[in-house]
């Protein structure tokens, strides 16, 4: 057990934290001193960086996650309603990160190559409003593995 919520709390931290950097951080700072072909280049290669992470925390959580459940809690019964509340909200994330994975930031990399600022705007937008969703989510998600048995 020791092992397994090491690693569920570490790719927690990276993927929730990271997007807690790029959101927070990060895009008010590009946008202050960026134009758009500087911008939508910083965040694409910015995303060439954090997307692996991101897949590996997927995995880990999702290995890691299963592990305490089944190995654990002997299965979804014997877990409480916050392990079920994470389970969902994690599921949720993980589908949200695969949207952006093969829609809108494919369609940023062509927009980049083709140099079609406005395009790459809008995907960019898209991507952004997604983290935010996917950042809002995390940070509950946190919240209940934290404080969800004791509720």
């Amino acid at each position: 057990m020791s092992l397994a919520i090491t690693l569920h709390l570490l790719a927690a931290v990276i993927w929730v934290g990271g997007m807690f950097f790029a959101w927070m951080i990060l895009r008010p700072v590009a946008v202050e001193l960026f134009e758009p072909p500087q911008r939508l280049t910083l965040w694409y290669r910015a995303f060439q960086r954090f997307f692996p992470w991101v897949w590996a925390a997927v995995v880990v959580l999702l290995a890691t996650g299963l592990w305490m459940l089944f190995g654990v809690f002997g299965g979804m019964g014997g877990a409480g309603i916050h392990v079920h509340l994470m389970l969902v909200s994690g599921l949720a994330m993980m589908a949200i990160f695969l949207h952006i994975w093969f829609a809108p930031y494919p369609r940023l990399g062509k927009a980049m190559a083709a140099e079609d600022w406005p395009a790459g705007g809008r995907q960019l937008g898209q991507i952004r409003r997604l983290i935010g969703i996917n950042l809002i989510l995390g940070l509950a998600t946190v919240a209940i593995a934290t404080g969800g048995r004791f509720l």
